[in-house]
């Protein structure tokens, strides 16, 4: 059998993923493995038909298709994300569609899934017949019985492949939202205040309804909001995964990117982030700001904001796009909001956009921030538990941010908890206070709360 990597890590070779393609090349020598490495190479794929055409002819030889990339950001690398968007803009689904495709991740588990989701949608826009994913953690390879369960996903993988079993597609085509947007000419600004807005957008002219969507929300605002085009960003290359920034914040790049990052958008009180769907995501180019943006590591940048998503495409009809944008959010401490253009009118959207502008003022008066779902709270137990262990010396700004903010909040360090668990599990070894613990949990539960709820 034949299958062919699509390498979605910058680093080549180098990366920790390959590391697993490298076993699975050694633990089945009976297949032949070709890898292509897409993101490394990205700028030479897009600028050289030929060479495109020649990765195109490897998957058409291919009897698997396997999608190998680290975790960047909630997704994949934006270089991953170019190569896809080529594929499409450059109507080459053909090479892919009726191979099978299987996708190989490594992590530390925050949002894997969201990336999987795309994969697997991915593939099926593509007319691919994918057979599932193996999301690794990074340092798996070393333990015994994760090594087995990556050779039996394989082994099973391989036989599907072998026996050339049907396979269903899981998501739905996309169908793009059918209003050609049309601002109105009367509307009534918002009062914006002091309150600083930035308006974010990789606005190139080719979405109409985008191009229309920006215009309208910025003229909203009673004052001035800075409109900023991503594409004037003075930004040098993507993520190379170098970890260089993990030290002290400083990025191996010299260019514009943390100095917009941290004057132009982190001194904002508003930001309206405006995009258009490109395949199951936005832009490659707004992955690059999102995978730039790691120069901060695992620390909050934007906490605090008001954050508009103003996104023309069908976003509804895209959960793992919606979520990711949320976790981000979430993660970040920051208020979301969304408007797209999947209206049945041009005066619903308008009403829509202008509902948008008043929400963010409201909420950056009132210093307004939702508390945390399940994202944040369980993406800070991830990080604070790596950050504090075995990460800690590569990603030393993290962990002084961490230390200084009291966020290693493990619960062994509540003392007063642990002496309670510890009193009450020994009391409860009597079954006269079992009954009277248990029989009126229900009250035990919300006693703490007559203080806060008396009268006075």
């Amino acid at each position: 059998m034949k299958i062919v990597v699509l390498n979605g890590s910058p680093k080549w070779d180098l990366s920790v993923t390959m590391q697993y393609v490298a076993y699975l090349k050694k633990k089945f020598p009976e297949h032949t493995f070709e890898t292509v490495n897409v993101a490394h190479e990205i700028k030479k794929i897009g600028k050289d038909s030929v060479y495109f055409a020649a990765i195109l002819d490897r998957v058409r030889s291919a009897d698997l298709v396997l999608w190998a990339f680290p975790l960047y950001v909630l997704l994949v690398p934006c270089q991953y994300k170019r190569f896809i968007e080529l594929v499409f803009e450059r109507g080459a689904q053909g090479a892919f569609a009726g191979k099978y495709a299987a996708a190989l991740s490594t992590s530390i588990h925050y949002a894997d899934m969201i990336a999987h989701n795309y994969i697997h949608a991915v593939s099926d826009d593509l007319g691919m017949k994918y057979l599932g994913a193996y999301s690794a953690e990074m340092d798996d390879l070393l333990d015994k019985g994760e090594r087995e369960r990556l050779e039996t996903f394989a082994s099973l993988t391989f036989a599907a492949v072998e026996k050339k079993i049907p396979v269903q597609r899981e998501t739905a085509p996309l169908v793009p939202p059918s209003l050609a947007y049309v601002p109105g000419k009367g509307q009534a600004s918002v009062q914006s205040g002091a309150n600083k807005i930035v308006i974010l957008t990789d606005d190139d002219g080719s979405s109409k309804n985008l191009t229309a969507m920006v215009a309208r929300i910025t003229t909203a605002f009673s004052g001035k909001a800075e409109v900023i085009n991503l594409h004037n960003i003075d930004i040098k290359g993507p993520c190379l995964g170098c970890c260089r920034c993990a030290y002290d914040n400083t990025c191996v790049y010299t260019d514009g990117y943390v100095d917009f990052y941290r004057n132009r958008l982190a001194t904002a009180d508003i930001l309206v982030f405006a995009g258009a769907v490109h395949d199951r995501y936005l832009s490659s180019t707004w992955k690059l700001f999102f995978d730039r943006s790691f120069f901060k590591g695992h620390t909050p940048g934007l906490g605090g904001k008001q954050i508009g998503f103003t996104i023309a495409g069908p976003l509804h009809q895209i959960p793992c796009l919606k979520e990711a944008l949320v976790m981000w959010a979430d993660s970040g401490r920051c208020n979301a909001l969304f408007v797209t253009d999947e209206a049945a009118t041009s005066g619903e959207l308008d009403a829509l956009l202008d509902t948008m502008a008043g929400k963010l003022v409201q909420g950056a008066e009132a210093g307004y921030t939702p508390p945390h779902l399940f994202y944040a709270v369980g993406g800070h137990k991830i990080f604070r538990d790596n950050i504090y262990g075995g990460m800690r010396f590569v990603f030393q700004a993290d962990y002084r941010y961490y230390h200084e903010h009291k966020m290693f909040d493990f619960p062994q360090a509540d003392l007063k908890t642990r002496l309670m668990n510890a009193v009450m599990m020994l009391l409860t070894k009597s079954k006269a206070v079992r009954e009277k613990v248990y029989g009126d949990t229900k009250h035990h539960m919300i006693a703490p709360f007559a203080p806060v709820l008396k009268d006075g």
